[in-house]
């Protein structure tokens, strides 16, 4: 199993604004941060992206590359490329660029995003969410597998005999199909043989086996091996020395920022109540000592078949840079080790 972490390069550590020297600052922090999660022996990064005042990652393949002349083995990634609002040329070519700065170690997970800003944004109809989605996606992929690209659809002008460049370090960049809980998008991810990217944030982990076995079933009838494929799970967590001092930490931000975000989406106010029940042997948060978290890092593998990836989602209201720094080190030096001696 890989271990990883995602961003969305927040601005700051308390979702009160910021100037934009704060901004500059929170940049170089989370360079910095990468920087470290590579030589603490995490297996991958990812940048997601969101057109939104508290974040900064509107261009993450910015920011890997970056990251990219700093770190020597991290695998660098999108955190999802919302590829509906997306030009697939621009995004093959932003990540192929990845690619060679990092010498081969260039990923997207192409999913939708779990807000809606970058459809006005960049001039597209919310009702075509799906529709946009397919047929970019699609084209992805051809410009990926196929040297001399001739295709049209309907959100994009035609290509004709068009090559892409520049051409990327791996033989086929990967392309992961990053999803929530929506059963088309697991049987689409099978169909494609591609790499699947689930996002649980919230309710209990082991309900997704049944969408994972969808997706396994399309690949199966679409003729793709299981052995091929990969599954990889992305939740909320945070790694202390003790699960105290864990949800000391964690909670009073965790509370602001999805107290703040539950006013846009009609939620109930955060309860420690309900916190400790995502925090539970079956919830989905993973919060805890290197040793609780471990072992429940092994759990959700094994309820969910057995997974390839695990990246805890961090960014969070009152964690401070030094936090960050301190939990990355924890999950690439004791976490990540129990795991895969036990599992």
């Amino acid at each position: 199993m890989q271990i990883g972490i995602d961003s969305f390069a927040k601005k700051t550590q308390t979702n009160e604004g910021g100037t934009v020297e704060d901004d500059a600052k929170a940049m170089s922090e989370l360079i910095e941060r990468i920087v470290h999660a590579d030589k603490v022996g995490l297996d991958v990064f990812g940048i997601g992206e969101h057109h939104r005042e508290e974040f900064l990652d509107s261009a993450a393949h910015n920011i890997l590359s970056a990251a990219a002349t700093k770190t020597e083995n991290i695998i660098l990634t999108s955190a999802v490329a919302v590829i509906s609002a997306m030009d697939p040329v621009r995004l093959f070519q932003n990540y192929s660029t990845l690619d060679l700065i990092s010498n081969g170690r260039a990923e997207i997970v192409a999913g939708r995003g779990s807000f809606t800003e970058a459809f006005p944004l960049f001039g597209l109809d919310f009702e075509d969410y799906d529709n946009l989605y397919a047929e970019k996606l699609n084209l992805l992929l051809k410009i990926r597998d196929e040297k001399h690209i001739t295709w049209s659809g309907k959100f994009r002008p035609p290509l004709e005999n068009q090559t892409v460049y520049p051409r990327p370090v791996q033989n086929k960049l990967p392309v992961w199909v990053g999803v929530g809980g929506t059963p088309a998008s697991f049987v689409r991810a099978g169909t494609l043989g591609l790499p699947l990217m689930v996002a649980v944030i919230g309710g209990e982990t082991h309900r997704f086996r049944p969408l994972i076995d969808m997706y396994y079933e399309a690949a199966e009838k679409a003729g793709h091996k299981k052995s091929e494929l990969k599954v990889g799970l992305h939740s909320l967590g945070y790694v202390a020395d003790s699960k105290e001092e864990a949800i000391e930490k964690y909670y009073p931000g965790y509370r602001t920022w999805f107290n703040q975000i539950g006013k846009e989406r009609g939620w109930a106010p955060v309860t420690m109540e309900r916190f400790n029940q995502q925090i539970s042997e079956l919830g989905a948060y993973v919060v805890g000592g290197p040793e609780e978290v471990a072992e429940k890092l092994i759990r959700h593998s094994k309820a969910l078949g057995g997974i390839s990836r695990f990246t805890f989602q961090i960014d969070n209201a009152g964690l401070t840079h030094e936090d960050l720094l301190q939990t990355y080190s924890l999950i690439g030096e004791k976490v990540k080790p129990l795991v895969l001696n036990n599992i």
